[in-house]
């Protein structure tokens, strides 16, 4: 079983449906985030986000976690009793039902410390189950490629940068926010930051934005135009479809890198906690959704604000799409600074990285920017 499961991880393939693979996979995932909470339930001082857990309600979320359990133990039932993926879907029956011996949604949750380190799983599980139930039926409702499958090919290597990226986000904040307060703490000024927290709620939004992506274009420029830095990057670039997961293909060092340069001028001019929890909310929904196989362009607004489709054509193969469309939220960076796409095509035709030299799986292209000899 193990063996099988290893294969499935590993694998590169497209997943096609009537085998039993589709409904094995989505019940194996249910339960793992099925035990994944029951443990945030079990040890919620040490896997729980202090400021998320103050945010939702629990019994929704235990709600929410027996339904899981009941799909996840329902599907791969099914398939059992059907012979299909039979492998699979025992494992998936097996860890809803360790789920359930552990307590299931019901294990109580009795008072606990507030102020002891943590790895913040119950974001990473929301985060999970929420993207992929919000974007995945966002594609199928406006879908640019239209014969483009849930579980296309490569989505397993893709799955992996999201579950590590993710897993350790709070460490990459804890350390981003370090290395902003150890680089960047002489040049905060008082004056600077009164001013910036005087302003309406919606213009500081709109200038956290602005500076963020200023940062973020040139930071996102240098990984193109920078040998050294493109080893790192032509790991995002490699992904060769377009989908809600496809943005999470990324190596730890470049998210590392690039969060501490964006953090660096939201933490000097010192925007409030509500302008910033804000702008995360944004971030997190654009760098999904530009990645998404939607189409959407919003007609003249594109050349105002990035859309899936201006995003669309960084990643193309196309040639007048190479080393183009560098802004994050603000388009009209790049034809401020002369590097927006210019094409006849609405769409382009191609994604990846030209010459596709970077190899496929989570491993080898964590390895990737140290072994390449191009």
């Amino acid at each position: 079983m193990l063996k099988e499961l290893n294969e499935l991880a590993e694998g590169a393939g497209e997943l096609k449906p009537g085998s039993g693979l589709v409904t094995g996979v989505i019940a194996l995932a249910l339960a793992f985030l099925c035990f994944l909470g029951v443990l945030a339930f079990l040890f919620p001082e040490y896997l729980t986000t202090p400021e998320l857990r103050r945010s939702y309600n629990v019994d929704t979320v235990r709600t929410i976690m027996f339904i899981a359990m009941v799909v996840a133990g329902g599907l791969s039932l099914v398939n059992v009793l059907f012979n299909r993926s039979r492998w699979l879907s025992a494992f998936a029956f097996l860890l809803v039902a360790l789920t359930a011996l552990l307590g299931g949604h019901k294990v109580p949750v009795n008072d606990f410390a507030d102020n002891t380190p943590y790895i913040g799983l119950d974001w990473f599980i929301l985060d999970l189950l929420g993207s992929s139930l919000i974007f995945i039926f966002v594609e199928k409702l406006f879908a640019l490629r239209k014969d483009q499958p849930v579980f296309r090919p490569e989505w397993q290597t893709d799955l992996h940068h999201f579950i590590v990226n993710h897993m350790v986000v709070g460490f990459i904040l804890l350390a981003t926010n370090l290395l902003v307060h150890r680089l960047f703490g002489w040049a905060a000024a008082d004056g600077i930051q009164a001013w910036v927290r005087d302003l309406p709620f919606v213009a500081a939004v709109l200038l956290i934005l602005l500076v963020s992506d200023f940062v973020q274009y040139w930071t996102h420029r240098a990984y193109h135009e920078v040998p050294l830095l493109w080893r790192l990057h032509a790991v995002h670039h490699s992904a060769k479809s377009m989908d809600w997961l496809a943005g999470s293909r990324q190596h730890i060092l470049e998210l590392l890198i690039t969060r501490t340069l964006v953090l660096a001028p939201i933490f000097v001019l010192g925007f409030s906690k509500e302008v910033i929890d804000t702008y995360i909310v944004i971030v997190g929904f654009q760098a999904v959704f530009n990645h998404a196989n939607v189409s959407v362009r919003l007609g003249p607004l594109r050349y105002i604000i990035v859309t899936p489709n201006f995003h669309h054509w960084h990643h193309s193969q196309d040639k007048e799409a190479l080393d183009r469309n560098y802004a994050a939220h603000f388009a009209f960076l790049d034809y401020l600074f002369g590097t927006a796409v210019k094409s006849t095509k609405l769409w382009p035709e191609r994604y990846g990285v030209l010459g596709d030299y970077v190899p496929n799986g989570f491993f080898k292209q964590l390895k990737f920017p140290f072994t390449w000899k191009g």
